[in-house]
């Protein structure tokens, strides 16, 4: 058994294909389904609740919550459809119920609904049948079916009348049908005849009126039936964005047309409805006062995606679902692009404009097949790319989208860098490594490496791998060089994994082929080929001995050391993926059905795993984070699942933790952007904070000039006031003497109605005890009757079975005793007439088909006397069903009494209650008049506060008076001066703007200088480099001056190293703007270039006169050579004659043995005849090449450092390279050292 066990966490991603798949459950928590559950999310907390699916089941269909949200009903197809019913009241979500067609074969319900009272379900079966299920879902009981929709109609949805379960909705293509449940049945009601629309939605705005939406824009209203109202949702055609211009709007219309709005959702909330309106876009439509019609009051729309750029233009986004909390605060809707949606509709945007626009409601999900997954060290990230060309980065710990960047091309493979940092992208084109910044993904290297399918970084994260095909190639992350290329596999290869130190590689390919590669010196270690599997997905064990694989034969595959080891039988079931835990002591396989299984390691025959239910598609990847705390799975239904490991054996020992790294990247230029942003937000405070003080002042002006209205205003109130006051005690004192009549009255009324009703409930209460009584006996006696009746029906039941039984059995033994003797005579004839047989077999013939005939009548009445007797026995048992039935009805009635009985208590109850109301009503009334007189006595206290203070302001007044008559000039004259100061602030911001826009000028220019300049230092220095370079080469040339073909030589490969054929093709493919830069740059070259020539003449003579001197002193020493040569020449012919003259000596007193020796140890001769010869034709070469020297030694002997680049280039390609050939031959025969340059 494994020893852990995997716990569902978090879920990112919605389920596509769910019909009605968005509810709240309340107003913080809404229900959507993902994977194969359904979460119930919080939006505050962030939490997550889970409700599975049905195990083995084929996927979910449709979602259905009651009215109270007690009950989730999930439709799925398990073989056939059914439908499961569970309670959200319970903290488990408990299943309560399971429905199904009973009798009726059906293979789907695609939409469902709850009755009002929640105690009735309908379901709405699949094609080709189109049949309507009605539940009393507690007791699973069909209680009536109707066939709602022909062969080529659809139904789209169905609903309860919000006020009376008795009535039912159902709209389609095509569809548009109202049904009455009645005595079993359901009744369709005449609905008036309509041209064919294809119906969308539908919802009940009241008890007797539904409004629905077309595929068309068309919004229709039926009142009782009738049509009474139609509108359109929109007068234009609807776009993604309406707002975007430019050249993008062009882009986008030829991309996606404009076409008619669906309402595919409609929901309806107090003031009116709300409805989508096309792609993307919800309309909200309220209720007009006067008239019984809908105004269009607010249009609401879904955000372009603010993660992709302007070349990619994503669909339209078509709305599946859509609801709102039971607060009626909030809007959420879902698309069938997999997105949540959701706005405020209290919010500050709702209130502002006719448009807003919705958020996401936690994060952007994958909008198709999750294909790849990575995880890294440091950092607790999760990237995932998929088929809608997005990457995201997600973090499990905070449960949150961190970073999202959509692409151009289809992105096929990811590979996150140990540190969290990098990023690796396969495309079919191209390899990008992107770095992670603070909030956004950029691009910093790319491989020219087609269709690549799988990468992964090293552990180390110095190296990392990357698959084409069936090569796969190894690089370096520092200087991203090329460091392997391992092509041995003969087919595709669709996985690789390193070793945990990084020295060895797996990889996987589709033809069952498992290679094991040093990564060191790029050989193949070992390889295990089986070309009858086809593996789908491997793992390796820590120490990278084991290898794990599964594949289509639904088998788990051991293999160590070339072979496999062990073989365990998934039960038929095809694995796609496969992980293993770091510390090697658990398996996790996915498969196909999106369930995942642990397995303990090492691996047994026997089938110990443990299954869990996760995805609704295969699993096409799983990962373990780095610490064993998490499982990480993803699947072709767009889902990310996180699984929280528990170990069951005292936690999982680590033998150090990692902390995870908190640095981010940001970029100079980024930094360089929000640094001016601050700069600008000081800025903008201070003009604010100048602002606020300017306006503060214009306030306390206008509060000085609302203060002398204000005291105006107090003293026509206080006069008011006093008036009023006066009428006030007028009216106190009738109102008081109108109170004591009244009371007096009332009370009264008050005691002659207590009477009244006492002696009215005791009347009551007598009679309806008499009846109570009466009612009882009559009870009693009929219990009694009936008792009597059944009772002698029984005894009446069992005397008429045994007369019958009596009866048949005297006649059957009559007819067994008549059909013994028939056989006794028939055996009697036989033995006489058996010798007269061969004569008369006609005759017996004739007499056999006599008797056959009889027997079968008489067999013939028989059965159909017993058939008789069966009849009456059913009649019998009918007339004892008829029976139980009217003592069923007997029972009814005295349910019907006690009902009455309790209906007549209830009213004493509800009697009584009065009383006590009236009671609590006379004491309010007191309390009432107590605090009416409290009133007036505050009243009157306040009266003399007022005329306090009206003798205070009076005195205020005329103070103030005094003091605004002098203020008043000086108040005019800070007007002229502060309007003065506005023109003067005006012609200051003018002219500060036209500064700030000529220093953004002048930097840009600068940084442009700044940026030519250290081009033109590094060029400088590169050619500074490479002059000493081919200083120091040309030193070594000049070494051979006396040698013509070495020197040679040495130029050639001098040539060859300093100039190669890409620099002449650079040179001739140079940039546009270069060429522009140099036509302008031409007329200060050419004076710089006169200035040259004239130098270059000055030098030229100089040079010449050089030169001769270097020709004459090269004549004298060739001739000094020459003679030294000659004289070297005699002086070895000299050695010869005296060696020659000296071995004669020798040989005359050595012995034969001796002479053998000295001829094995005796030197080779130095000149031979060919070196002679060269020798002597090494005079005449010089000779001639001093009498016509090369031009090209020539012109660089005498031409200056900053020329020498310009000669290099003159020399032509074609005659090197018709050159090279001899020139190799030439050096091969002479033998000459190599240039190391």
């Amino acid at each position: 058994m494994a020893e852990v066990v995997p716990h569902l966490s978090f879920i990112f991603g919605l389920r596509a294909g769910v019909a009605n798949n968005l509810y709240f459950l309340d107003e913080q928590t809404l229900i959507f389904p993902a994977g194969n559950h359904c979460v119930c999310f919080n939006i505050e907390q962030t939490l997550q609740r889970f409700i599975p699916g049905k195990e083995g089941s084929e996927g979910m269909l449709a979602l259905a919550i009651s009215p109270d949200r007690h009950y989730l009903a999930i439709s799925e197809r398990f073989g056939n459809g059914i439908i499961t019913v569970f309670d959200l009241q319970h903290e488990e979500n408990k299943k309560i119920r399971a429905l199904w067609g009973r009798d009726i074969p059906v293979q789907e319900f695609v939409c469902m609904a709850f009755s009002h009272d929640s105690k009735y379900l309908i379901g709405q079966s699949g094609p080709p049948d189109w049949i309507l299920f009605l539940w009393l879902w507690e007791t699973q009981q069909v209680i009536a079916t109707v066939k709602t929709a022909g062969v080529a109609n659809t139904i789209h949805q169905v609903s309860f009348n919000p006020q009376n379960s008795t009535q039912i909705c159902v709209c389609g293509n095509g569809v548009f049908k109202l049904f009455r449940y009645f005595k079993k049945t359901l009744e369709q009601v005449n609905v008036p005849a309509l041209p064919p629309h294809n119906f969308l939605s539908h919802s009940w705005m009241s008890a007797t009126r539904v409004i629905t939406g077309t595929d068309n824009g068309q919004l229709l209203v039926f009142e009782s039936g009738d049509l009474c109202l139609e509108m359109n949702v929109a007068t234009k055609p609807f776009t993604q964005d309406p707002e975007r211009c430019g050249e993008g709007d062009g882009m986008e219309e030829e991309l996606f047309p404009a076409q008619l709005p669906r309402v595919t959702a409609i929901a309806v909330y107090s003031k009116g409805f709300a409805c989508s309106a096309g792609p993307g876009v919800v309309c909200l439509f309220e209720k007009m006062e006067d008239k019984d019609n809908y105004r269009r009051s607010k249009q609401i729309q879904i955000p372009s995606n603010p993660f992709g750029n302007h070349l990619n233009k994503t669909e339209p986004q078509e709305i599946v679902s859509m609801c709102i909390s039971p607060l009626e605060a909030t809007l959420a809707t879902s698309t069938d692009q997999g997105q949540l949606y959701s706005i405020s509709l209290f919010s500050a945007e709702m209130s502002k404009g006719e448009q807003a626009q919705f958020d996401f409601l936690s994060h952007s999900f994958h909008s198709s097949t999750i294909t790849d997954l990575s995880i890294c060290i440091h950092k607790p990230f999760i990237a995932t790319c998929s088929q809608d060309r997005a990457v995201h980065i997600w973090n499990y710990e905070t449960r949150e989208l961190e970073l999202r960047k959509e692409f151009q091309e289809e992105t096929r493979c990811i590979a996150l860098h140990p540190s969290g940092l990098f990023i690796l992208v396969g495309f079919p084109s191209k390899l990008r490594v992107l770095k992670l910044l603070m909030d956004n993904m950029r691009p910093f290297k790319e491989f020219e490496l087609t269709q690549c399918t799988e990468c992964a970084f090293s552990h180390g994260g110095h190296m990392f791998a990357a698959v084409s095909g069936k090569v796969i190639y190894v690089y370096s992350t520092t200087a991203f060089d090329n460091l392997l290329i391992l092509q041995d596999h003969k087919a595709k290869v669709f996985s690789i994994i390193w070793s945990e130190d990084d020295s060895r590689m797996m990889s996987c390919c589709m033809d069952g082929a498992v290679y094991k590669w040093n990564t060191v010196s790029g050989k193949l270690e070992a390889e295990s080929v089986h070309m009858t599997y086809m593996y789908s997905s491997f793992t390796v064990s820590p120490d990278a001995k084991t290898i794990y694989a599964v594949g289509t034969d639904c088998t788990l595959k051991e293999i160590e050391g070339c072979q496999i080891v062990k073989e365990v039988s998934t039960d038929n079931v095809v694995c796609t993926a496969i992980t293993l835990s770091r510390g090697g002591r658990v398996l996790f396989i996915g498969t196909i059905s999106g369930t995942v299984r642990a397995i303990g390691c090492p691996l047994s025959k026997q089938k110990d795993w443990i299954e869990y239910q996760g995805h609704a598609s295969p699993v096409t990847k799983m990962v373990v984070t780095f610490d064993d705390q998490f499982l990480v799975t993803i699947s072709e239904d767009r889902c990310l699942l996180i699984w929280k490991l528990v170990w069951k054996k005292h936690g999982l020992k680590r033998d150090k933790e990692i902390p995870y790294l908190e640095e981010i990247l940001i970029s100079k230029s980024d930094m360089e952007e929000k640094f001016k942003t601050m700069l600008q937000l000081e800025i903008r405070v201070a003009e604010l904070k100048k602002e606020k003080d300017y306006q503060l002042q214009l306030r306390d002006i206008s509060h000085k000039m609302f203060l002398k209205e204000v005291t105006e205003k107090l003293k026509e109130e206080i006069e008011s006031l006093k008036s009023e006051n006066e009428a006030l005690r007028t009216e106190k004192e009738k109102q008081r003497k109108d109170n004591e009549d009244t009371m007096e009255a009332v009370i009264e009324k008050h005691a002659k109605e207590l009477q009244d009703l006492k002696a009215t409930a005791n009347q009551r209460m007598l009679y309806e005890y008499e009846m109570y009584h009466d009612l009882h006996r009559k009870y009693q006696h009929m219990q009694e009757e009936y008792k009597h009746e059944l009772q002698s029906t029984e005894e009446r039941k069992t005397q008429e079975l045994e007369e019958l039984t009596t009866h048949y059995e005297s006649k059957q033994a009559e007819s067994l005793l008549v059909i013994g003797q028939y056989e006794e005579k028939s055996h009697l004839q036989k033995q006489e007439y058996e010798a007269m047989i061969k004569g008369i077999e006609k005759d017996a013939d004739q007499l056999i088909v006599g008797y056959r005939g009889k027997y079968e009548r008489t067999l013939k009445e028989e059965r159909d006397a017993n058939m008789q007797l069966q009849d009456e026995t059913g009649i019998m048992r009918k007339k004892f069903g008829h029976m139980q039935k009217e003592i069923d009805d007997k029972n009814k009635e005295i349910g019907k009494l006690k009902a009455e009985l309790q209906r007549a208590r209830g009213s004493m109850k509800a009697l009584e209650k009065d009383m006590q109301n009236l009671k609590v009503e006379i004491k309010m009334r007191n309390l009432n008049i107590e605090e009416k007189e409290r009133d007036i006595g505050q009243l009157k206290e306040m009266i003399a506060d007022l005329e306090k203070n009206k003798f205070l302001q009076d005195h205020k007044m005329k103070g103030m008076m005094k003091q605004i008559k002098p203020n008043e000039k000086l108040i005019e004259e800070l007007k002229d001066q502060i309007k003065g100061m506005e023109g003067e602030l005006e012609q200051y911001e003018k002219q500060t703007t036209h500064q700030e826009l000529k220093i953004t000028e002048l930097k840009l220019r600068l940084k442009a200088a700044d940026k030519d300049r250290q081009q033109d230092m590094q060029r400088i220095n590169d050619l500074e480099t490479l002059l000493k370079r081919f200083k120091a080469d040309l030193h070594y040339c000049v070494g051979f001056i006396q040698e013509p073909k070495r020197l040679m030589l040495s130029m050639i490969l001098l040539y060859d190293c300093y100039i190669q054929q890409s620099d002449l093709v650079g040179i001739a493919r140079m940039d546009v703007n270069v060429q522009k830069n140099g036509r302008e740059q031409e007329e200060i070259e050419e004076n710089v270039v006169a200035c040259l020539k004239r130098t270059m003449a000055k030098d030229s003579e100089v040079h010449h006169a050089l030169k001769f001197k270097m020709m004459k002193e090269n004549a004298i020493l060739i001739n000094e050579i020459n003679s030294l040569r000659r004289k070297l020449k005699l002086l070895r012919d000299q050695a010869r004659d005296y060696e020659s003259r000296l071995h004669i000596t020798k040989k005359e007193k050595q012995s034969p043995a001796e002479l053998k020796a000295a001829t094995k140890t005796a030197p080779v001769l130095p000149m031979t005849k060919p070196d002679l010869e060269e020798e002597s034709e090494i005079p005449e070469q010089q000779g001639i090449e001093i009498k016509n020297p090369n031009p090209e030694l020539l012109s660089i002997s005498s031409s200056s450092e900053e020329e020498l680049e310009d000669i290099s280039q003159l020399l032509s390609a074609k005659t090197l390279a018709d050159r090279k050939p001899d020139l190799q031959r030439r050096a091969y025969s002479t033998k000459l050292p190599s240039l190391n340059f």
